[in-house]
């Protein structure tokens, strides 16, 4: 049958009638760019109001992204509670990605030399600073905590600095990364095992953390799961998981702990500390890795060491406290090697691309770390959901895209 070029236009012209245009302020995958972009400005403790802003004109190294989805991070659940950094009003948000939808005229390739184009799937996290040593693949420079950070940005004359928003705008200067091999889930998921990446390189230079170590992960939020998890793919069997909520540690199991141990069934740190030693078969720790932010915490964890071992303290990302330690019999009689760590490198974070293909490869749930999703209007119920420490992982998903 010929049709010729009026009748397809008509059909065209129908089809489109009957699908309806899309909404102007959030539109599909490849529609027109909208005059404003809806933010989820932090305005006061424990509020977020809706705003709405002009999408700024794009400078030529300026990208702008359409964002599909965030994690909600304890550094935002401590923001939206108590504000310690003194932010508010803010635009929070740093475990985002997103859909380039514009970029400027000198925007070509993304920090690690991969091209970048319209439509491409990324992630960024931090704005350099003039700052010679936080280099892309020099592993002995330091890590990227002084660098500005989306997400935690005072508000501006910009305002699209966080990813708890429908659009950001990245600006030149800022790292930005092509992840557009990896689904929307794991792109969330990037940032924080980041941490988890720059963590276990940390522990490496002990020389200590070995393939058949044995290795005890002391708290078993997102942060205490990703690092089991990393462990795993690095071929690290021997793994005990020490939390105090059941359903965490039965998840622990299933990301790559050997065994588990429960801190509410055992009373005094004696009786912890006996307990582990048990789970290693009657040994303590080669190696420990505590991700929790309590003070607590870190006091005893290294009851749970071996004389000679290490231990990787990643949990503190704010103040928490002072922790009580005895530096003879804790530290100096045990010489016990110790190194802190704290978010990463930007040579972690292109790593981190890989550890999660190889995470999904071996089967490991890596995804099923979120467990909320909740769309920008209900980011307040996001984050009361966060601090109530229900489920895992919980994430802004934009559900207009």
């Amino acid at each position: 049958m010929n049709i010729n070029e009026q009748e397809i236009a008509r059909l065209v012209q129908e089809v489109l009638a009957e699908m309806g245009t899309p909404k102007a302020s959030a539109p599909k995958a490849g529609g027109a760019i909208p005059k404003n972009a809806r933010v989820a400005m932090l305005t006061e403790l424990g509020k977020f109001e809706i705003k709405e802003y002009p999408i700024p004109e794009l400078g030529d190294d300026d990208i702008l992204v359409r964002v599909e989805g965030c994690g909600v991070c304890g550094t935002d659940a401590h923001e939206y509670k108590n504000d310690p950094f003194s932010l508010i009003p803010v635009a929070l948000g740093h475990e985002g990605t997103g859909e380039i939808v514009k970029m400027g005229k000198n925007v070509k390739v993304d920090s690690a030399g991969k091209p970048l184009n319209i439509g491409d799937k990324v992630v960024t996290c931090m704005i350099f600073k003039d700052n010679p040593d936080i280099t892309m693949f020099d592993m002995n420079k330091q890590n990227v905590g002084g660098a500005d950070v989306y997400g935690l940005i005072p508000d501006d004359d910009i305002h699209l600095n966080g990813w708890f928003a429908d659009y950001i705008l990245v600006r030149g200067g800022s790292s930005v990364f092509n992840v557009s091999d990896l689904d929307l889930d794991s792109r969330i998921l990037i940032e924080p095992c980041a941490v988890l990446i720059h963590a276990v390189e940390r522990a490496k230079t002990t020389d200590i953390l070995r393939f058949n170590s044995r290795v005890v992960v002391q708290g078993c939020g997102p942060i205490g799961l990703i690092c089991i998890a990393v462990l795993r793919t690095l071929g690290i069997e021997n793994i005990v998981a020490v939390d105090g909520n059941e359903q965490r540690l039965e998840f622990a199991k299933r990301m790559g702990a050997d065994k588990t141990v429960n801190f509410m069934n055992h009373k005094g740190i004696d009786a912890l500390s006996g307990a582990v030693k048990d789970a290693f078969g009657g040994y303590y720790a080669d190696f420990a890795f505590q991700c929790t932010g309590s003070p607590v915490a870190h006091s005893n964890i290294y009851k749970f060491i071996r004389s000679g071992g290490g231990l990787c303290e990643l949990g503190f990302f704010i103040n928490g406290g002072d922790a009580q330690i005895n530096p003879h019999f804790d530290l100096c009689s045990k010489e016990i090697t110790l190194v802190g760590s704290w978010v990463y490198t930007l040579r972690d974070y292109a790593t981190t691309f890989d550890f999660l293909k190889r995470a999904i490869a071996i089967g490991l749930p890596i995804k099923e770390l979120i467990t909320h999703r909740f769309s920008l209007d209900e980011m307040n119920e996001a984050l009361e959901t966060n601090l109530a420490q229900k489920g895992l992982k919980i994430a802004y998903i934009n559900k207009e895209i």
